[in-house]
């Protein structure tokens, strides 16, 4: 009989294997197109194996998506951190949200099935259930913005900037540094992203000097 210990860590090692090969899957082909058998084949198991270990397509989806997102919301929980902790004065928090800023949207660590899928999301989200689509808002997004909030409020509290509201105040740091000429997708230079950035930063600032 197999010890405790082995079944649970081999019990680890299919469940990993499944969400690597789901996570593949979705990525390419999408919520709606991508199949259990499909998933399988990616994994290297069979579709029992599949449902022994999650209920439906639908429950192995939302658990793909939110610790994706969770491990890039811990790196982009550390940017926050890396760059914005260590303001005390006025004349650091220009450097640091720029720095912060360049960071966060020139970060390569995430893998590029990560990157698929959120298109995924964009593209499916009248295929997905509420549920899902919450669950990787809080995980992710939701997280890295909450970490952002804090800092500032904290800044706001030290009268560093002006802010009567965090997290709004968040939302407009985020949108305006990602901005870009032209329609969604509008590929920039190396300099005129860091251009784009830099003017998004100082608008935010302007908004909410001190």
């Amino acid at each position: 009989m197999a010890r405790p210990g082995r079944a649970r860590q081999f019990r680890g090692v299919k469940r990993a294997a499944i969400l690597s090969g789901a996570l593949q899957a979705f990525a390419r082909d999408g919520f709606s197109r991508a199949s259990i058998d499909t998933i399988a084949n990616e994994a290297g198991v069979s579709t029992r194996t599949i449902y022994k270990h999650f209920t439906d397509k639908a429950t192995l989806f939302t658990t793909v998506i939110t610790e994706s997102a969770a491990t890039v919301a811990a790196q982009h929980t550390a940017l926050v951190e890396r760059h914005l902790d260590a303001v005390a004065a006025r004349d650091q928090v220009e450097p640091a949200l720029a720095a912060f800023a360049h960071a966060w949207l020139s970060d390569t660590r995430q893998p590029e099935a990560h990157r698929a899928l959120i298109r995924q999301v964009d593209t499916e989200t009248d295929h997905l259930s509420a549920e899902a689509v919450a669950a990787w808002w809080q995980a992710g997004p939701a997280r890295v913005r909450a970490e952002l909030a804090a800092r500032l409020r904290r800044w706001a509290e030290a009268d560093l900037l002006r802010i009567d509201d965090a997290e709004r105040a968040a939302v407009h740091f985020a949108r305006l540094i990602s901005a870009t000429p032209g329609p969604p997708g509008t590929p920039t230079n190396t300099r005129g992203g860091k251009d784009w950035i830099t003017a998004g930063v100082r608008a935010f600032l302007h908004g909410y000097h001190a």
